[in-house]
């Protein structure tokens, strides 16, 4: 069942928790009910005019292990489907989805590496707007070593997370990265000890739930569009972005609360 691939904890003061429930598998992002359950859990959240931000995170000792090689073979019930044209359109219908569905979510969501990011799973991860790794976190783009190529956007993702080079270093060797070398090349943003980790992706969640919801979302858009789009572009969607922003009551009260030296209370109007 979907529902039980993917966790849902609904949002507590404007943060989703969302967590990839397949430990046994070491949450293998190529499995149908998880893609499912992913796609759901955006729709949901997308929906819900109360999710500020969501924390993406897998159950168990991985974040994700990407693909299950066990089912990798043609016939046993994986992305393979013998034929080129079949294993192409399983590939179209299923986890190339995801990528469209993170890019089109206007809420933030924080990776919370657990363990390894490897594969699908690492591309699962720059899917996300930021990543926070736990100190035993590893990450390798590792299709290469299996013969294959990144089938998920990978190829698209990584560079715009580390840049071209160290994109093309970790696709073309397969090698892994420790934590450390992770946070050294922008992978991800800060490595917090592993008990620590949820409650340090918690702490950035809120701070960007503290923010005007609907700053926040344009933001994410706006970040999101400035990867592809050329500066005149970007200019004039900023410009357009920022007339609704000025128009929000959001935006009158942070002035309001600023002048007036006290906290202020956004209610996303």
């Amino acid at each position: 069942m979907m529902e039980d691939a993917v966790l849902y904890q609904a949002a507590d003061n404007g943060v989703v928790t969302l967590t990839i429930n397949r430990p046994e598998l070491r949450n293998p992002v190529s499995e149908v009910d998880v893609i499912e359950g992913l796609l759901a859990a955006l729709d949901r959240i997308e929906a819900d005019p109360s999710a500020r931000v969501a924390i993406l995170t897998g159950a168990g000792k991985a974040f994700s292990s990407g693909g299950n090689i066990n089912a990798m073979k043609a016939g046993a019930g994986g992305l393979n489907g013998g034929l080129p044209a079949r294993t192409r359109g399983n590939y179209k219908r299923g986890i190339q989805r995801l990528p469209l569905a993170f890019a089109a979510l206007e809420v933030p969501v924080i990776a919370a590496v657990n363990g390894p990011a490897i594969g699908a799973g690492l591309d699962l991860a720059c899917m996300c707007d930021l990543r926070i790794a736990g100190e035993s976190a590893k990450f390798a783009e590792s299709f290469v070593k299996l013969g294959i190529i990144p089938g998920d956007g990978g190829a698209w993702l990584l560079q715009r997370v580390v840049g071209f080079s160290k994109a093309a270093e970790m696709s073309l060797t397969g090698d892994m990265l420790n934590a450390a070398e992770a946070l050294a090349c922008g992978l991800v943003s800060r490595v917090v000890p592993d008990a620590e980790l949820l409650d340090a992706a918690r702490a950035v969640a809120d701070r960007i739930a503290a923010n005007p919801p609907f700053a926040v979302r344009m933001t994410k858009r706006l970040l999101w569009e400035a990867r592809r789009a050329d500066l005149p572009t970007v200019l004039e969607m900023s410009a357009a972005m920022q007339a609704v922003a000025h128009a929000t009551a959001d935006h009158e009260e942070a002035v309001d609360a600023f002048i007036e030296k006290r906290s202020p209370v956004f209610k996303g109007d």
